[in-house]
């Protein structure tokens, strides 16, 4: 074995030193190298003479391979440099790359203006004039405006990205037009003519676009042709077809004040904001794709069916489509990009646009693709492929980029014609600030998709992230189990998912409702602020006008929540300390002042913490000052009760059901009131009553609180009165049994406890929020909460809003509500919540005439505390008189004067 193997060595050497010889030039290739097996191995040591001769002649030239050695290390350091570099500049924002981008042609237009506008000297200089000067000629000065103008289109408009190719295409267009024509027009100089000439009439490119035309079709016929390329270049850049320039010139007109609009009009924000073409391009036959006709489908039930799924996931594969007709691919592409610049902006898209977005999943669409049209082939072949063959790089991003509208937003300042001759303006939605269309996908989401798939393969778990819906707050990841998997397995895995992506606030839904699926949330690291001037302008608000509709947040799909509170009818907020409880109060209030007018909604609102909804004290919405006392928003609430028993008796003695119906027949003149009653019947408002910290309440006068609250929620729905209740605090001793019966929505922040969870939602979840804004929303009717984030309105906004309805309408309060407050305002103090009781005891004390402890506990059973406290209450008013040891104390009133001593103990004795 030594001996052939040393052989084998002898015979490797020597045709690595034949090799090299050969390539040296020598004459080793007379020797070939497959005749060394063939001699005896007992010959090797003769064969080491020639390998050691040849080794030697071969040693000065080992230096130039050790140099190309050091030259390809250098090599491969400097690629890996470059490599590592490229890979960090992958994983940098966008954002940042776009305004480098933009930063790099706003320099570039600089030094370019240097070279053309100024005598720049140096090498910089002539290649300028070399590149530039003889490119462009006459027109080079216009050269660093065009860059500049570029440069600032990236720094307004990063989000549109799409138009980019448009706008290449179209400027150039417009500069061979226009550098064609002046080079015509100063005579076409040809190359022979020298540099100068050219140069001084449209330089090389007006030479390249003006010499062919020339040559073909002559001087006369090659200046309109040139006229018609300078026209298009400029109608793809402004994004016009021909059919829409009138329409165009009449909005520039009415933008300049030339043209007055017609009544009813629409007059664009700017002309700078159409990233794509108009709908009358759009209608064309060719671009329009065809769908299959259903039986019995009308527009109507179209677009309420569209509405009705608007919290859908709209889905975005990361691979095009390629079972999708070609027009129809370039109709969604457009049809999202459209919403999302006008979500940007707050400006309404086309409804041809809206009507794409959320139509077309029937496009040739499989019924299982989902909303947006996902591609069903894609999620076919994500179930069955195994789970290890399904990488982080397939996963489709299922989150919905932008909400999709429904009809024309309406003139939000327009004149409403109250009771009396009062012109109410609603406030603009302009005074509320404007947000971005928000992140769908980012680097994170990625590496947590990578973290999810690698504990899946640790702990041997056929599962596999097939997509995700990405939140302002959470990202909701979609995993799919392969065949004889068990969902526990993946919510036993809870602490290592946690582990694995950092973060503890980690929450598993088995199965995510309407798929089959299991997702699981996680916050992301970079939240986002959802606005409530955004949600306000969502299309769906503006399409329903009831007044009782108010906007909640952003939900973990990307579509905005909202609510009437008509159809809740009665709502339960509650969370801890920070989580965002006031801010949802917040924006409830300022969604009605913004939708409704004093007339549609008066509010009662109930703050013991006397600074939250300080804000709001003398908006005309309101029908009684803010109550801070507990004992006066008690009896606040039992007027609530009065008013739900008056409008009752009204709805039984005409024949309504509803306030609403009532309403509606009482504006159109069909009731009228009883002969000789003197009414005068009015539409009644609807009555929303807010309460701020329902704790406060219950610890001050919890029976009476707790009746009123049931009272008010079994019956008030069809009489329009809507409680929302708000605690910090939501134990079982707060919100009792009968209170959560009959409050059947809830709204949960993040919450300390479990069981606080449990008492809010009636299951767990709460607990695992991580508070701001982060909530579970539990509509009525609904298996399983929403999770949102909620919306979220500046003390800035909440000022001009409430300035602007102030200058409006001055509030009218009613006397009713707090007559009954009134009279209480002289109530001794020592006597507190035993005003009835006393009254009671000195009724008996003194119509009987025999004062005795043991008779007030026997008659009124009480205990001996309670008891001897009435006692000395009545001793402290002269009803009775001392004790005297066992005997019974003597009685000082007589009969005759019983009522002035209830009216003194109730403190009315002045009225």
């Amino acid at each position: 074995m030594a001996s052939r193997t040393s052989g084998k060595g002898s015979q490797s050497t020597a045709g690595n030193s034949q090799q090299r010889a050969g390539r040296s030039g020598g004459t080793a290739k007379k020797t070939p190298a497959k005749k060394a097996p063939a001699r005896p191995a007992g010959r090797a040591p003769a064969r080491r003479a020639p390998a050691k001769k040849a080794a030697a002649k071969a040693a000065p030239k080992r230096h130039p391979a050790a140099t190309r050695r050091v030259g390809r290390g250098l090599a491969h350091g400097a690629g890996a440099l470059f490599r590592g570099v490229g890979r960090g500049a992958k994983g940098l924002d966008p954002a940042h790359r776009k305004d480098g981008l933009a930063l790099l042609l706003l320099g570039l237009a600089i030094v370019v203006a240097a070279g053309t506008w100024s005598n720049l000297q140096g090498p910089v200089g002539d290649l300028i004039k070399m590149l530039v000067s003889g490119a462009f000629g006459r027109l080079d000065l216009v050269v660093p405006i065009l860059l500049g103008i570029i440069a600032v289109r990236l720094f307004r408009h990063p989000e549109q990205p799409e138009a980019n190719g448009r706008i290449v295409i179209g400027l150039t267009a417009l500069v061979l037009g226009i550098l064609g024509q002046v080079h015509l027009a100063c005579g076409a100089p040809g190359r022979g003519d020298g540099s100068q000439a050219l140069q001084d009439a449209g330089g090389l490119i007006g030479w390249a676009a003006s010499k062919p035309l020339i040559f073909t079709v002559g001087s006369v016929l090659a200046v309109p042709l040139l006229v018609l390329l300078t026209v298009f270049g400029l109608l793809v850049v402004t994004a016009t077809p021909v059919n829409a320039i009138p329409r165009r010139l009449r909005q520039a007109g009415m933008r300049l004040g030339i043209i007055e609009p017609h009544p009813g009009e629409y007059e664009p924000e700017s002309a700078g904001g159409y990233a794509e073409y108009d709908d009358e391009w759009r209608e064309a036959p060719a671009r329009r794709p065809r769908r299959a006709p259903s039986a019995g489908a009308d527009p109507e039930h179209a677009e309420e069916e569209a509405l009705n799924k608007r919290r859908k996931p709209r889905r975005t594969p990361v691979q095009p489509p390629t079972d999708r007709e070609p027009d129809a691919v370039d109709l969604a592409a457009a049809a999202a990009a459209s919403l999302d610049g006008a979500v940007l902006h707050g400006v309404q898209p086309s409804p041809l646009l809206a009507g794409l977005s959320s139509g077309i999943s029937t496009d040739g669409a499989h019924p299982d693709a989902g909303p947006a049209g996902a591609v069903p082939t894609a999620r076919a072949a994500d179930r069955t492929a195994p789970a290890k063959e399904r990488g982080p790089g397939t996963v489709p991003d299922l989150t919905k980029p932008a909400p999709e509208p429904g009809a024309g937003l309406p003139a939000r300042a327009e004149q409403l014609q109250l009771a009396g001759d009062i012109t109410y303006a609603l406030p603009s939605l302009d005074l509320l600030e404007r947000g971005g269309p928000g992140k769908t996908r980012s680097a994170a989401n990625d590496a947590i998709v990578a973290s999810l798939t690698n504990v899946f393969a640790e702990f041997k778990v056929d599962a596999a992230v097939t997509g995700f819906t990405r939140g302002p707050t959470v990202t909701r990841y979609e995993v799919e189990l392969g065949p004889a998997v068990k969902v526990e397995r993946i919510t036993a895995l809870t602490k290592n998912i946690a582990y694995a992506v950092a973060s503890p606030d980690v929450r598993i839904i088995s199965p995510i409702p309407g798929k089959s699926a299991v997702g699981i949330e996680i916050p992301n690291s970079d939240r986002e602020m959802v606005n409530l001037g955004d949600v306000l302008r969502l299309a769906d608000a503006a399409g329903d006008d009831h007044p009782m509709l108010v906007a909640l947040g952003k939900n973990v799909e990307g579509g905005y929540e909202m609510a009437n509170l008509a159809k809740m009818p009665h709502v339960l907020v509650a969370g801890a300390t920070g989580s965002g409880k006031s801010s949802c109060i917040n924006c409830l209030i300022t969604s009605i002042m913004v939708r409704a007018t004093p007339e549609d909604v008066r509010m009662v609102l109930v703050d013991p913490k006397r600074v939250e909804l300080t804000a709001y004290e003398g908006i005309p919405h309101l029908i009684t000052p803010i109550i801070t006392n507990p004992k006066r928003a008690a009896e606040a609430l039992q007027w609530v009760v009065r008013e739900m028993d008056l409008r009752y008796d009204d709805l039984a003695a005409f024949g309504f059901r509803h306030i609403d119906d009532f309403n509606a027949a009482v504006r159109a003149g069909k009731v009228k009131p009883p002969e000789g009653s003197g009414r005068d019947l009015s539409p009644y408002p609807y009555l929303l009553v807010i309460v701020d910290e329902l704790a406060d309440l219950m610890m001050v006068a919890p029976r009476d609180v707790e009746d009123s609250i049931v009272r008010i929620t079994q019956l008030a729905r069809a009489a329009g009165i809507h409680l929302v209740l708000a605690t910090q605090r939501p134990s079982v001793d707060v919100v009792t049994g009968l209170i959560k019966a009959n409050v059947p929505s809830r709204l949960a922040f993040a919450t300390s406890s479990l069981a606080d969870s449990r008492v809010i939602l009636d299951q767990p979840g709460a607990e695992k929020l991580i508070g701001k804004g982060d909530g579970l929303f539990l509509p009525m009717g609904a298996n399983k909460p929403i999770r949102m984030q909620g919306a979220f309105v500046t003390e800035a906004e909440v000022a001009a809003i409430v300035k602007h309805c102030k200058d409006q309408m001055a509030p009218v309060f009613r006397d009713d509500v707090t007559v009954g407050t009134a009279k209480k305002k002289e109530i001794d103090e020592d006597i507190g919540e035993d005003l009835d009781l006393l009254c009671q005891a000195a009724e008996l004390v003194v119509t009987t005439q025999f004062g005795s402890t043991s008779m007030l506990q026997r008659k009124l059973r009480v205990g001996f505390a309670k008891a001897g406290r009435l006692m000395d209450l009545m001793e402290s008013r002269n009803i009775v008189g001392p004790s005297e040891g066992s005997k019974a104390r003597d009685v000082l009133v007589k009969p005759d004067e019983l009522d002035g001593v209830l009216a003194v103990i109730r403190g009315d004795a002045q009225a």
